[in-house]
């Protein structure tokens, strides 16, 4: 009887011990995915200018290479790719295709790393396209942001593809994928052409002058790269009709939108909930200066709810715009006027609508859209605070009419009484 007891009591526990870990595994979520960068360098034949502190381009960029390759964080896997780094000849087909990764994307070999990027020696042609293209298949997909940072001293020589076409292209796909780009030269279309190629993609360009602002600023973009690896935005696609457009949870969204246009989205509510959605779009090309973004939220059958507010954004090529929104008692009066008691039914779906009035400068491509984002919160709706109730219509009238006597009644008296003591003394 006591061996049975025993066994009962070791069975019992083993189940309890099962049951409470068995859920504990399953709600283990898988580990992060690391940041993910990759540097491109151009080592074309012009990077042998020596107008760097009187250094030659070439030897100021390996410096700072080696000086962000000891510096790396643990956690960033890091790639190098080069173009115009192996063929000498002058056959431009086979020039512009001069693009070489020569280091794996991961964790880095410091040693080995350095070792690679100090034998490279100023050679060819300069297929930037190209080789943002292969970087990005080098960081190959994900649910987190990766970076490509750019270094050149040089327009593309091997167009098509135009880097800058790439750089849409490769936006345009939802690859979560920014470029950031370093211009060593103070030439204007180099300076064009790397502005457009961070612009599509929500990078940023900056011109290093020194050795000491390129290393910086490469620094500074390889950690950025851990701080901006969350989890990439849903890509999604808006409609231009409410009743056919995607129904969304919150999260965020990533699209793209052609010139002055309308995309429509859909997001339940339930009563009691609040809705506060926010877009912002990058102005990944030239546009003319009368422009603008708005966010509205509207009921199924048409009516506006509320209109967004602009949102600064602290940079001149990103424009916001924001709302919130919750169902109130007054919203019943916007819906059923005196004049028409017809019952209107009150939507359970916000319509939400993101409308662009930009206009393309001469010889903008106009394709593919520009980029949006745009996020979707539903919480619990703050109750609005309690105020008396005056009435409305007749009642309301009546109510200050009263008022208005009894205050010049109690104006009048005082008056008087003012003005007969004053004659008493």
């Amino acid at each position: 009887m006591i061996n049975f007891r025993r066994s009962t009591a070791v069975l019992l526990g083993l189940l309890a011990t099962t049951a409470l870990a068995g859920p504990a595994q399953a709600d283990e979520e898988p580990a992060p995915e690391p940041p993910r960068v990759e540097l491109v360098l151009d080592v074309s034949g012009s990077m042998r200018a020596t107008d760097i502190d009187g250094r030659s381009r070439i030897s100021v960029a390996q410096q700072a290479f080696n000086e962000v390759v000891d510096a790396l964080p643990e956690e960033t896997q890091l790639g190098i790719r080069v173009l115009g780094a192996t063929y000498r000849g002058k056959d431009k087909k086979v020039g512009c295709q001069d693009t070489q990764q020569i280091v794996p994307i991961g964790p880095v070999d410091r040693s080995a790393a350095k070792a690679a990027v100090a034998t490279l020696r100023p050679t060819g042609f300069t297929p930037v396209g190209l080789a943002l293209r292969s970087a990005a298949q080098d960081l190959g997909t994900g649910a987190t942001t990766r970076r490509i940072v750019l270094i050149t001293d040089g327009e593309d020589t091997c167009a098509p593809p135009d880097p800058c076409e790439v750089a849409r292209e490769l936006a345009a796909q939802g690859t979560s994928l920014v470029v950031d780009t370093l211009g060593l030269a103070p030439d204007e279309k180099v300076r064009r052409q790397l502005l457009c190629i961070a612009g599509a993609t929500g990078g940023t360009y900056t011109a290093a002058q020194s050795a000491e602002e390129l290393t910086d600023r490469i620094k500074q973009l390889v950690e950025r790269a851990g701080d901006t690896h969350t989890r990439a935005p849903t890509v999604v696609g808006g409609t231009n009709a409410c009743d056919s457009a995607p129904l969304l949870a919150p999260g965020v969204y990533a699209d793209r939108e052609a010139f002055s246009e309308h995309r429509y989205y859909r997001v339940p509510i339930r009563p009691g909930q609040e809705l506060r959605a926010s877009v912002s779009m990058a102005l990944d090309r030239p546009v003319n200066r009368d422009y603008g973004v708005l966010l509205r939220a509207t009921a199924a059958d048409g009516r506006e709810l509320v209109r967004g507010a602009d949102a600064g954004s602290g940079r001149a090529d990103v424009l916001s715009a924001g709302l919130r929104w919750s169902a109130t008692a007054d919203d019943e009066d916007a819906a059923t006027t005196e004049e028409s008691f017809a019952p209107v039914v009150e939507p359970t779906t916000v319509c939400l609508v993101v409308s662009n009035s930009f206009a393309p400068r001469a010889g903008t491509a106009t394709t593919p859209g520009m980029p949006v984002e745009l996020t979707i919160d539903v919480v619990t709706a703050a109750p609005a605070p309690d105020g008396p109730d005056l009435g409305r219509g007749w009642v309301l009238l009546a109510l200050l009419t009263v008022a208005g006597l009894i205050t010049g009644l109690l104006a009048g008296l005082l008056t008087r009484w003012w003005v007969a003591t004053w004659r008493e003394n």
